[in-house]
């Protein structure tokens, strides 16, 4: 082999490397204890794992007890760092303890092994936010994209456990979102051993993504949670039409607000930033009013 074949072999190889980190889209430990440091109120960020059989799920919190939870649940391929920047926000740390999951497959969570069941994430997820439970009579869950599909998830099967949910650019409606061609190659053995883990899971999630959601239709009564709906009229990777489909399902909403964002698409955590905070802090309000009404009912009766 001559040098330049092997110096162009080695820089093949440097950017395989590379590539394979870069699209792990997860951070360390480490890394994430970094960036937290430099929230305004110095709050110390705690990282901690639920494990149960042969499943983890890594989770990190960053905020005061006595305030409302708010759990962010990320969509595909991501993990809990998509929310780092939420995380150190001064206007949410002032109205609410932060929580943010490494959903099953992605981060931390069992990283490149994948779990296409929502039921079951589902069910890991639900009890992280119920050993929180105690220390927070609201709770708020923050879905993007596939994290959605799984906040939904955990309203139907958990509604004990969420007042309010924010569904933004989520993925509900069966069918209703885009399924690249190379989703179908790389899924195929002869090629998955090459795509690195996140869209690994991500691409099996994606196959698999129409059933579980039929799986949900019948369960959309359950919800009684507050919600906001948001999305992206422009949104090519999961239309607009699930939105639509949501309004239509959650008829037993607590509070249901639907808006539908002209020219926006599926990147609302960057272009609409202060959108997804204020309703944040919009579903805190309402949900405190709930548990206001509910408690001078209770001492009414007593």
């Amino acid at each position: 082999m001559s040098k330049k074949r092997f110096y162009l072999f080695l820089l093949t190889i440097g950017i395989f490397i590379f590539t394979f980190d870069f699209l792990e889209m997860r951070m360390s430990n480490e890394a994430l204890f970094q960036h937290l440091k430099s929230n305004p109120f110095g709050y110390e960020a705690t990282i901690n794992y639920h494990i149960e059989d042969n499943a983890q799920i890594r989770y990190v919190e960053i905020g005061s007890d006595s305030l409302p939870l708010v759990v962010f649940v990320h969509g595909a391929p991501s993990s809990s760092a998509f929310w780092r920047d939420f995380l150190v926000d001064s206007t949410l740390l002032s109205n609410a303890k932060l929580l943010a999951v490494d959903r099953p497959g992605y981060g931390y969570s069992n990283f490149g092994r994948p779990e296409t069941s929502v039921q079951r994430q589902a069910e890991l997820i639900s009890k992280v936010i119920r050993s929180k439970r105690k220390q927070h009579q609201q709770i708020i869950v923050h879905g993007s994209s596939y994290g959605g599909t799984l906040s939904a998830r955990l309203a139907m099967d958990y509604p004990e456990l969420v007042d309010g949910m924010l569904l933004q650019s989520a993925s509900v409606a069966p069918g209703k979102e885009k399924t690249y061609s190379i989703s179908y190659w790389t899924s195929h053995w002869t090629l998955s051993w090459a795509v690195p883990g996140a869209l690994h899971v991500a691409n099996n999630e994606k196959l698999s993504h129409e059933r579980e959601l039929n799986h949900m239709q019948p369960l959309w009564d359950n919800i009684k949670s507050a919600t906001i709906v948001l999305h992206g009229l422009a949104d090519s990777l999961i239309y607009p039409e699930n939105a639509l489909f949501a309004k239509e399902k959650l008829v037993n909403a607590s509070f249901l607000d639907v808006q539908m964002l002209k020219d926006r698409g599926h990147d609302l955590l960057w272009t609409q930033p202060n959108l997804l905070k204020n309703s944040i802090l919009r579903l805190i309000d309402i949900t405190k009013q709930k548990l206001a009404l509910r408690e001078s009912e209770s001492n009414t009766y007593e």
